[in-house]
């Protein structure tokens, strides 16, 4: 195996209520690649309404992280995945594991709060569309999280889950390695 990419990656699935039957409103998953076989840099990969976009002052990161990671998510799963839409621009991002996380990237805000816990998560076989990765990340699921898209709050809550050990589909993830076949 391949390390494939060192960095971050929380993410923020919105749901109408926090109903199990209720499908997504959004997904929005943040980037800080510290290393990779593409470069470095900061990206927003968000899903909302049908349409993808990516945000990124590296477009070509960019997509290879919307094409190669976020659309194979379990989040996005079974959600129709346009070719996205790609803006040019730098992403500000603040992450603290004690605090949350707070992105600004164009007209995207994005911000996750309130940690209820803190492990480190390992998958042994992530699938990212018919290519097997391996996967360690440390994983804090919050409490909270917001989007917001051209100054417009998007309506929805994530998914909380407290028993046996806290879940939620606003979560941050760092110290995350992603390793594969060769490049």
């Amino acid at each position: 195996m391949t390390i494939r990419l060192v960095g971050a990656n929380p993410g923020l699935r919105l749901h109408r209520d926090g109903g199990d039957d209720e499908p997504p409103v959004a997904f929005v998953s943040v980037w800080r690649v510290d290393w990779s076989a593409h470069g470095k840099g900061t990206a927003v990969v968000l899903w909302h309404a049908g349409h993808t976009r990516v945000v990124c002052a590296r477009p070509e990161l960019g997509r290879w992280l919307a094409d190669g990671f976020t659309r194979h998510f379990p989040e996005v799963r079974g959600l129709p995945w346009p070719e996205p839409q790609v803006t040019e621009a730098p992403v500000d991002l603040e992450l603290d594991l004690a605090a949350g996380m707070r992105a600004r990237a164009a007209d995207v805000e994005v911000e996750i709060t309130e940690p209820l816990d803190r492990r480190l998560i390992r998958v042994d076989e992530f699938d990212l569309g018919g290519v097997t990765n391996q996967l360690s990340t440390v994983y804090v699921p919050c409490r909270s999280g917001m989007l917001q898209i051209g100054g417009r709050t998007v309506t929805g809550v994530p998914r909380v889950t407290t028993s046996p050990r806290p879940s939620s589909t606003a979560f941050l993830a760092d110290a995350e390695v992603w390793s594969g076949p060769g490049r």
